[in-house]
């Protein structure tokens, strides 16, 4: 007898603890060996680099458990609003969800958009609340928020009933009632059994003819592109002809199937409606295309992105020392490695400029920068320029894009909010102390107010500040926000920068190279403490004399230099500034180097403007 299948997607807001979880349900379902590593790691699905530095998940993965002879696969979502593009494409392959909600924080912006697209699909949900043993937990109260969630996004009656499961994701306890000892022992099962009760079976059936949606895809180098989805209909065996439903003049022919088991994909003859599986042996595919048998040319529907909020301009290095650290520094090679990230990445989108250069659009500034970072660790040099809103013309007005920000910081900190905030034009929506010690603000605020803002408030708060927004609609262009940030201090010349000239540099602000770092003329090596920018010298030595003095002879003492990251080195640019990224180094330059072409590029402008 074949085991039943349950296709269950794991949903919910950044850090409320979703990865944990699939930890505990990995490691409890006898998935591994007791003397396996996997046992001994957290975030076992968290494999790529910059999701274990980061303590995200950016990618949507998939695995599978077996329990009670049933077979439960799990997809793993991001809980960042800047991968929703990841949540959408992968929701098609569950029959229902799992919504992880932190028992102190409560339901946050990105709750309210994955739960809105699950509802959406008609999946069938259950609602964990987690971190149950966290200080100032509110599980009752969690509860009641996730009610009038479910009552506004539902979209049929039935949705408003379903069931709460209370878990501790850290220690891989669940319990089907809020315990009153939070020390008690316990497990996962009551989750596990949740999922067989409640989440309905796929339909095991081989009627009707193959029908699979490409919701992923993976590349192998011997067996070329894999395509990952769930079969929705009818039965598919090795060696099985089948098109691509929009192309069905080619037909290919399956080479290998494989289901997860696990965090590994086995080998299997055949599979059946309601499986995941990867294939091999079709080419060229994109995700959101139909498989199909070549006797039924319907398409399934495509799968709806969001549509991308910013923007920024892409181009080979060209600053002077362009070419001495990347592998891959010419714009053909950006150009190859960008196609090659549209394949898989549905919310980006890259358009070729008349001058060379790339457009990249994206769902918001983090977003844009793993793309960034992800390229620079593979080895490629190249240029950005400050990241820009797009505008929609809608019946006629130009509309921006408006975003909910949700914001929790200690009670000392929020003078500094609602000061940084309101020099944002953000309007206050609501205001509530959530505990004895913090504050939670919603505020309405236009997406070219927010690049930036996440930085800045976690230095402001001294990192203790939870922030999280998403777009929630459009609205006329509003005013011109003013220059948020100082004057930057621009390398006068060429060569090493000296601890002399640094010296003076301090004076002036703060600085971002150190002695001995390589600057050339137009480079930015800090930021002013005034509004204006400012030349200097960093590569001047002290001239040495026949005189010595006392005063002269004093050990120069630098203040340590500020590293920005490259989110931080994106939301300090300028219009007339470019960020040069390369494997070694992030370097913040003026678009032009000296001095003389900057005044009579400014005195151009200013021409015209007259």
């Amino acid at each position: 007898m074949s085991r039943s299948i349950r296709n269950i997607a794991v949903i919910a807001h950044v850090d409320h603890g979703k990865t944990t979880l699939v930890d505990a349900l990995l490691k409890q379902t006898h998935t591994f060996r007791q003397n396996q590593e996997e046992m001994g790691i957290e975030r076992i699905l968290d494999s790529n680099e910059l999701e274990r530095e980061r303590g995200i998940t950016i990618l949507a993965k998939n695995c599978a458990i077996s329990y009670k002879n049933t077979k439960i696969n799990i997809i793993d979502t991001p809980g960042h609003a800047d991968f929703s593009g990841e949540v959408e494409r992968t929701l098609g392959m569950a029959n229902g969800a799992l919504l992880i909600v932190d028992a102190q924080e409560g339901p946050m912006p990105q709750t309210r958009f994955v739960l809105k697209k699950a509802l959406e699909l008609g999946l069938k949900m259950i609602v964990v609340i987690n971190k149950i043993d966290k200080k100032y937990a509110r599980p009752k109260d969690s509860v009641n928020k996730i009610e009038s969630l479910f009552l506004e996004l539902a979209k049929e009656d039935s949705q408003l009933e379903f069931p709460v499961v209370y878990a501790i994701g850290r220690r891989g306890v669940a319990f089907n009632e809020l315990p009153e000892n939070l020390e008690m022992e316990g497990d996962i099962t009551p989750l596990l059994d949740s999922i067989i009760e409640n989440i309905p079976a796929t339909k095991n059936s081989s009627d009707g003819t193959f029908k699979m949606l490409v919701s992923s895809l993976d590349y192998d180098s011997h067996l070329g592109q894999i395509a990952i989805g769930k079969i929705e209909s009818g039965k598919l065996a090795n060696d099985q002809k089948v098109i691509i439903a929009q192309f069905p003049e080619v037909f290919h022919k399956i080479e290998k199937i494989t289901v997860y088991e696990g965090l590994n994909r086995i080998e299997t003859d055949s599979a059946e409606a309601g499986d995941i599986v990867a294939l091999a042996g079709i080419e060229n595919l994109k995700i959101g295309q139909t498989i199909s048998d070549p006797s039924d040319r319907t398409a399934l529907a495509e799968i709806t992105i969001s549509e991308p909020t910013l923007h920024i301009t892409l181009g080979a290095n060209t600053s002077p020392f362009a070419g001495r650290e990347g592998k891959f520094t010419t714009g053909r090679q950006i150009e190859e490695r960008l196609n090659k990230e549209m394949e898989k990445n549905l919310s980006l989108k890259v358009e070729r400029q008349e001058n060379g250069k790339y457009k990249i659009s994206g769902r918001g500034e983090l977003h844009l920068a793993i793309l960034l970072e992800t390229m620079r660790r593979e080895g490629y040099e190249m240029e950005v320029g400050k990241p820009k809103v797009i505008v929609k013309n809608i019946d006629g007005i130009l509309k921006e894009p408006v975003e909910e920000v949700d914001i929790i910081v200690p009670e000392e900190h929020v003078g500094a909010v609602n000061q940084e905030l309101g020099k944002r034009f953000g309007k206050l929506v609501n205001m509530d102390p959530i505990s004895e010690t913090e504050v939670e603000f919603i505020y309405h605020i236009p997406t070219r107010a927010i690049i930036g803002l996440r930085s800045l408030l976690l230095s402001l708060t001294k990192g203790t500040a939870i922030i999280s927004s998403w777009v929630i609609g459009y609205e006329p262009v509003g005013r011109e926000i003013s220059k948020l940030r100082r004057g930057a201090l621009i390398s006068q010349s060429a060569g090493e920068a000296l601890a002399y000239g640094l010296e003076n540099a301090q004076g002036r602000g703060i600085t971002f190279i150190e002695p001995a770092d390589k600057v050339y003329e137009g480079m930015i090596i800090g930021q002013n403490a005034k509004d204006d920018d400012i030349e200097i010298n960093v590569c001047k030595g002290k001239k040495l004399t026949n005189m010595r003095s006392k005063a002269s002879d004093g050990v120069i003492q630098l203040t340590p230099h500020t590293k920005l990251s490259l989110e931080q080195s994106l939301s300090f640019l300028e219009r007339d500034e470019l960020l040069e990224i390369t494997p070694g180094n992030l370097r913040l330059r003026k678009k032009y180097l000296s001095h003389l072409e900057r005044k009579r590029h400014s005195h151009s402008q200013n021409m015209s403007v007259s």
